[in-house]
Formats: structure tokens, C-alpha cells, sequence
């Protein structure tokens, strides 16, 4: 009788099956990586441009007058939408600066925010 050497049908069956699994559970890692880097990326860049605009309003020459406004510029790669929005206090001479980023993902899509910034800022005199 002549010995035959090699695997089983089984024996493939459950090497494909570890296989698959090992390669779902990367697939899952390189996907949440991925997400997680677009993540941290947004924000890096949505808190440069918050803090870009509170310094512009800290160095204008003059003290900011309550308002709300909304800017959109191209910041990276991408489109971004700036709100701006200064409030007074109880204190006549010092504002209050709230300003939020928000990213478009599209062109035609509404924008994601991302991040907001809040500061107070004196009135120079």
C-alpha cells in the first residue's frame, strides 16, 4: 500500500478559515487607523485656523464690536467655514470670542464641524 503525504480536505478548510479571519481583523485595523488619522488631522488643522482668527482679532487695532460672521477660505486641501462670534460680558470692557470650524467634506455637502474655540479679549485703552 502506498502512503499518500498531504493535507486533508479539513486540514485546508481550517487554514483558509484562520487565514480569512487574520485577514478581517487587519482590514478592521487598517481601517480605524485610517479614520482616526483623517480625525486627528481635521482637528490639527481646525485649531490653527481658530486660533489664526482669535490672534487677528487680538492684533486688529481696534476692540471688536459685538457680532456673529461667517467666512469660508481653503485651508490644506480643503474647504473650511469659519464662525465667528463676539458677545459681550458683564464687564463693558471685554469681549467674549467664540469661533467654530467646520470642514466641507464636498462641494455640496453641508460642513462637518470640527472644532471651537472660546477667549476673552480687553478692551486695549
Amino acid at each position: 500500500m502506498i502512503r499518500v503525504k498531504g493535507f486533508t480536505l479539513i486540514e485546508v478548510l481550517v487554514a483558509l478559515l484562520v487565514f480569512g479571519l487574520i485577514g478581517t481583523a487587519a482590514a478592521q485595523v487598517g481601517s480605524q487607523y485610517i479614520t482616526s488619522y483623517e480625525r486627528v488631522r481635521d482637528k490639527t488643522l481646525a485649531l490653527w485656523i481658530a486660533d489664526n482668527r482669535m490672534n487677528e482679532i487680538r492684533l486688529a487695532d481696534a476692540f471688536p464690536d459685538i457680532s456673529e460672521n461667517t467666512d469660508e477660505l481653503d485651508f490644506g486641501q480643503y474647504r473650511w467655514q469659519v464662525l465667528t462670534s463676539v458677545k459681550g460680558t458683564a464687564e463693558p470692557t471685554i469681549r467674549r470670542v467664540d469661533i467654530s470650524v467646520s470642514r466641507y467634506p464636498d462641494e455640496y455637502a453641508d460642513p462637518i464641524p470640527v472644532h471651537s474655540l472660546s477667549g476673552f479679549i480687553g478692551d486695549p485703552q
